[in-house]
């Protein structure tokens, strides 16, 4: 009696155990990100730096030791993840009741709100400065806009910094208010863009460089963003010869090992490689506002497309986590 007794009280705190891993991860993951922001945009010395200074986990002890100001950032980053922890813990004890279904649908919203943000980024994005890049190679600029313009947009440090950030973070704010995901109108772009390329290439005799780069930005966008949204669907494709004929109870022990052993690390290494330096090939493209080798006659986006890379492997994240503690609800309530 005792020994079933254990048993219960032990299966009881296996969801609470699930959450508060399954959300550590995330906010690990978040704050990851906040810091990397801190460390290539406002020069903070990272928690690299930090083991580097004591010597610790492998890392080469720093020649020159990290002066005081500079150490106190680094053990604030630090301390970052400390709070992102507790804070995990703080949300599953205050929901004690909730469930891990609810958990996983409430991450599965995350996701959609984030996906849906990136398209209307994507779309508005693309489309001004394709207005943009017109306007420059056309020379309307000038006659339109004004002189100082003229100059100033042809710089990408201008164009990206008062064109492009307030433009998405005005689709952020769109896609909280909005609800349809997008994929159908960036997919519609995609083809009536490669159309007008048609249409002006053999009727007009007219071709830009900026015409096909709209094409492969909205394309690789719709491409990578759309893997997350595929998940939330049951889209991606498995080895359906054998997935197809498991048990419900089969498919959910497949697919909580299949996301806790092969798809939240291969997110987390995708976002920490990618991330884990100024030249990386996340942040290199994004520090330098790389462009299109065009110049001005092409759309100054490459670098969002290095972006596209992040936003992929955090959707997915966050749609494995989910996938994790919806399938783990259904094990422990079968």
């Amino acid at each position: 009696m005792k020994e079933k007794n254990y048993f219960m009280v032990k299966k009881s705190n296996l969801p609470i155990l699930i959450r508060i891993f399954s959300y550590s991860i995330i906010a690990i993951t978040f704050v990851f990100l906040i810091n990397n922001v801190l460390t290539v945009w406002f020069e903070w010395p990272g928690i690299k730096k930090l083991f580097s200074h004591h010597g610790l986990f492998g890392f080469k002890k720093l020649s020159k030791p990290l002066e005081d100001s500079v150490l106190t950032f680094s053990y604030i980053q630090l301390f970052f993840y400390f709070i992102s922890i507790i804070f995990a813990i703080f949300y599953v004890l205050k929901s004690i009741k909730q469930t891990l279904e609810t958990d996983s649908k409430i991450l599965t919203n995350f996701t959609a709100y984030i996906i849906r943000s990136s398209f209307w980024a994507v779309m508005i994005v693309g489309i001004a400065d394709l207005l943009i890049s017109f306007m420059v190679v056309e020379k309307l600029v000038e006659p339109i806009l004004g002189e100082t313009l003229k100059v100033k947009l042809v710089i990408p440090g201008f164009r990206i910094t008062f064109v492009h950030f307030p433009l998405i973070l005005i689709s952020f704010v769109i896609g909280y208010f909005t609800r349809t995901v997008g994929f159908i109108w960036l997919a519609v772009l995609v083809v009536a863009s490669e159309f007008f390329i048609v249409l002006s290439r053999f009727i007009f005799e007219y071709e830009q460089a900026f015409q096909g780069d709209l094409v492969r930005f909205w394309y690789s966008a719709l491409y990578l963003f759309a893997s997350a949204y595929a998940l939330m669907h049951e889209g991606h494709v498995r080895v359906d010869v054998l997935y197809t004929g498991f048990s419900e109870r089969k498919k959910a022990w497949t697919n909580s090992i299949g996301s806790l052993l092969l798809g939240i690390p291969l997110c987390l290494i995708t976002l920490f490689l990618g991330m884990g330096g100024k030249a990386s090939i996340i942040n290199g493209p994004v520090i330098s506002f790389e462009i299109t080798q065009q110049g001005s006659n092409g759309l100054y986006l490459l670098y969002l497309m290095a972006v596209y890379l992040a936003v992929f492997a955090t959707t997915m994240l966050i749609q494995f986590t989910s996938y994790f503690m919806g399938s783990s609800y259904k094990l422990l309530n079968r």
